[in-house]
């Protein structure tokens, strides 16, 4: 299985609206790679150096390799093809249009109208990812697994333990320091950190 690639980009082509298809050079041996828009913006010129972390598909005796500009973006592929109805194709069309921080976003907001905005998604998928992805924001938006932990007591030390760790993970989706702390003081002080974090991005939603 290939997990990345460096080298030189020899070729690249579109392949749509949402994906280029690319000839990464590796020592004289030249791989295909698949990769979405975002993605495919932001390599220099053709001759020039990339490296790119890489998903090896392999299904009814073809391997494909889709390629992303950092392990972040690769998770986060590897999560919506796990979901139901989502293929490749539709996955880079989402990652296309939005990184995976703005993805976590939108799943933990249940924006389904943010989500119905990438060509292709329907209502009724948009409502499927955020019920298949809701509990694996933290890991769509780069944060360690298990970033969200689960129950948390009453008592006011840990409410506000539970608020920093909300804090600390708004900052990492991208939030300002004044964003989070209007945030911070519109959410409940008690429940679990994925709760308080769905609640405050509920509250951000309307700022972005």
């Amino acid at each position: 299985m290939i997990g990345s690639v460096r080298g030189t980009l020899t070729e690249r082509f579109a392949t749509g609206d949402s994906a280029a298809d690319l000839v990464v050079d590796v020592g004289g041996v030249g791989y295909r790679l698949l990769v979405g828009a975002r993605c495919a913006a932001g390599l220099g010129p053709v001759g020039g150096s990339v490296a790119l972390a890489v998903h090896t598909h392999v299904r009814e005796g073809a391997i494909t390799l889709y390629g992303f500009a950092e392990p972040t973006e690769r998770r986060a592929f590897e999560l919506l093809i796990g979901a139901h109805g989502i293929g490749p194709a539709l996955a880079l069309a989402i990652l296309g249009t939005y990184s995976p921080a703005e993805l976590a976003r939108a799943v933990s907001a249940d924006d389904v109208d943010a989500l119905m905005l990438v060509p292709g998604v329907g209502r009724k998928t948009a409502a499927r990812l955020v019920v298949e992805l809701g509990q694996k924001t933290d890991q769509l938006a780069g944060l360690p697994a298990g970033a969200l932990p689960g129950t948390v007591g009453r008592g006011h030390g840990v409410a506000e333990s539970v608020h920093s760790e909300v804090a600390e993970a708004l900052s990492a989706l991208g939030y300002a320091p004044d964003e989070v702390r209007g945030a911070l003081l519109r959410i409940a002080d008690e429940g679990t950190v994925e709760e308080l974090l769905r609640g405050a991005l509920r509250e951000l939603a309307p700022l972005r």
